[in-house]
């Protein structure tokens, strides 16, 4: 291992360093209009860097929503493109969702307990924000953003959305009903219906009959492009056969598909919380086992050649 100080020799390497370090930015992006600025979520600061005239924001995740809401209450008029998305209030029956999905058991799921890992590892942020309020699509449309659908593309300086914007929705918020079904079952299963408010659901996502398809960049009106459309982690540094062809890393829970090389901290890992905070601890633990048994295997295969 090369470092600015200088070379390592190491038997183990923990990667530690998260999925969120580098912005996705799609490769339609080079087909906006040279006219307008266009930017990450990891580049925005705040609506000051921004001139007068409306914004188009892309990818309705937590990022996109909390961008969309601050440019909107700044006075631009915002345009924001939804695709898939994961619709979650901030607080449910009196507590704090977070609190719920822990005790229930949704963040303990593992990775080899669900049908399709690859697919769940490529789900969206939850659409959750830090403050206490819930914000969520038709939160923004009462403040008066504009929602369309997925962005398709970009032809002639005209973006163009897919028409799947009611459906993405309904499926938003069938899940977000299942999961809050799930949650009352398991309080009414610990006996805790007492001490909690009583169950609540959440008004369908409010779309328009016709949600606009295209929407002309070249419009003086427009100003801006903001892509929130996630991150990925940055392997430049890595130099081992430990990838796929679509530059992933190739991993079973962690595991690395090169011997002594692990990983920590990426989406739905080992279980659903592998990402956050309060998930690394099971993670650190079971890694920690694998790591050491490989370690004492890689010592005993040592021995035995010397002797």
């Amino acid at each position: 291992m090369v470092t600015q100080r200088g070379q390592w020799r190491c038997r183990t390497v923990v990667i530690a360093s998260g999925a969120h370090n580098l912005p996705n930015i799609p490769s339609i992006a080079a087909a906006v209009p040279k006219s307008l600025r266009t930017m990450s979520s990891q580049s925005y600061r705040n609506p000051q860097q921004l001139d007068d005239r409306g914004v188009l924001v892309v990818g309705a995740s937590a990022t996109g929503l909390q961008l969309a809401d601050e440019i909107q209450r700044s006075g631009r008029a915002v345009t924001l493109a939804v695709g898939e998305h994961v619709r979650m209030p901030r607080s449910y029956r009196g507590l704090d969702i977070q609190r719920w999905l822990d005790a229930a058991g949704i963040l303990e799921q593992r990775y080899d307990a669900v049908d399709d890992i690859v697919r769940a590892r490529r789900v969206a942020s939850p659409q959750l924000v830090g403050s206490p309020e819930t914000l969520d699509l038709n939160t923004l449309t009462t403040r008066g953003v504009n929602l369309v659908g997925r962005l398709a593309g970009i032809r002639d300086g005209k973006a163009q959305f897919s028409g799947s914007l009611r459906n993405h929705c309904a499926l938003a918020d069938l899940k977000l009903a299942r999961m809050l079904d799930t949650i009352d079952a398991w309080i009414v299963q610990s006996g805790r219906s007492g001490s909690v408010s009583a169950p609540e659901r959440f008004a369908a996502t409010c779309v328009d009959e016709a949600p606009r398809l295209s929407l002309d960049l070249n419009d003086p009106k427009i100003g801006t492009v903001i892509w929130a459309t996630g991150f990925h982690p940055d392997y430049s540094w890595l130099q081992v056969p430990a990838f796929d062809r679509k530059g992933q890393l190739r991993h079973e829970g962690g595991v690395v598909a090169v011997p002594g090389l692990y990983a920590l901290g990426l989406p739905f890992m080992r279980r659903r919380k592998s990402s956050f905070i309060h998930g690394a601890e099971d993670d650190v633990r079971e890694l920690g086992n694998h790591l050491n048994a490989y370690l004492r295997d890689l010592s005993q295969l040592r021995s035995s050649k010397r002797a």
